[in-house]
């Protein structure tokens, strides 16, 4: 997790272009990040190829802030900037053993359409992929 999650390679992934980055912040007035959510433009899975796409490729809250809104706030955010651009499709991947993340999306619309192997560290894990036909 250190190294794919660090400080350099996570300001390096904001420069980038395509990624759209949303920050969640705690309704106190901190300045403390309490939720991001990363968003890649057209970076689709081979089944997605030819279709407009806005991957929402993290999405993550504090543990302590869990339950309080702050994910809905983002996919809220994330959704509206997909049809702000025209986009058809929202998908992401998600661990296949992350229920509470599976059904978080699956309230938001969100359907499994294929799956792929990814490595952390040693570990090879399996993510759903998931999407959602953006409304108009």
């Amino acid at each position: 997790m250190n190294e794919s999650f660090n400080k350099e390679l996570l300001m390096a992934e904001v420069g980038a272009p395509g990624n759209i980055f949303l920050l969640a912040y705690p309704g106190n007035k901190s300045n403390e990040v309490i939720g991001y959510a990363r968003l890649r433009e057209n970076n689709n899975p081979g089944v997605l190829k030819d279709l407009n796409t806005l991957e929402i490729a993290r999405i993550y809250v504090v543990e302590n802030s869990i339950g309080k809104g702050v994910g809905k706030a983002l996919m809220h955010r994330s959704l509206a900037i997909a049809k702000e651009k025209g986009k058809e499709i929202v998908w992401l991947g998600v661990w296949e053993k992350n229920q509470k993340a599976i059904d978080f999306y699956t309230r938001w619309g969100f359907e499994k359409f294929s799956d792929h192997q990814f490595i952390l560290g040693d570990d090879v894990q399996n993510d759903w992929l998931m999407k959602k036909a953006v409304s108009y």
